[in-house]
């Protein structure tokens, strides 16, 4: 039997997961197993993202004047949400890995932004590059002509020197 201020200490802890979060995966648990379940929650942790088994009831009152308050709707049945606090694809990449990998569960959608994502533009969502995958490629694009330019001067250069050392040897 749970009391008032157990209730009222886990819609805290809601609304503060709902304040500080960037995104929002919501995930239908079912099969998984106590054991899985924590190490999924680690997996999720490594990347700035929290794992958590809602009451729905509560979650739903605690998402009341967040940009979260869309989720009441995916929050049907036994529910789960993923949380990341820290870049919007990490909890998305992560939860979906782990669903193919163990093949129970399913995501039932995501909040980003404010904006309600079903199951698939969650799983869309999931298929991004991070964003360090995308500094890389911007790095990648911003640093290519450089790159080109370097080795076409080291290429002409470098003719040049075995051109002088052909004909030095000739002379020699």
């Amino acid at each position: 039997m749970t009391t008032k201020a157990f209730k009222n200490e886990k819609i805290e802890k809601f609304k503060k997961s709902f304040e500080n979060a960037k995104v929002a995966v919501v995930t239908d648990y079912r099969g998984y197993s106590v054991e899985e379940i924590t190490e999924l929650r680690r997996a999720l942790q490594k990347e700035n993202c929290d794992y958590t088994v809602t009451k729905n009831t509560l979650c739903k009152i605690a998402s009341k004047g967040t940009n979260f308050e869309v989720i009441e709707s995916l929050l049907k049945g036994p529910s789960a949400i993923a949380f990341g606090f820290g870049d919007e694809v990490a909890a998305a990449k992560i939860v979906s890995k782990y669903i193919k990998d163990n093949k129970k569960g399913e995501i039932t959608g995501a909040v980003l932004d404010g904006n309600l994502l079903s199951a698939d533009e969650a799983k869309k969502l999931a298929n991004l590059p991070s964003k360090e995958e995308l500094y890389a490629k911007i790095l990648g694009s911003i640093n290519s002509p450089a790159s080109g330019i370097v080795y076409s001067i080291n290429g002409v250069m470098s003719a040049l020197v075995r051109a002088i050392d052909a004909v030095s040897k000739q002379k020699a």
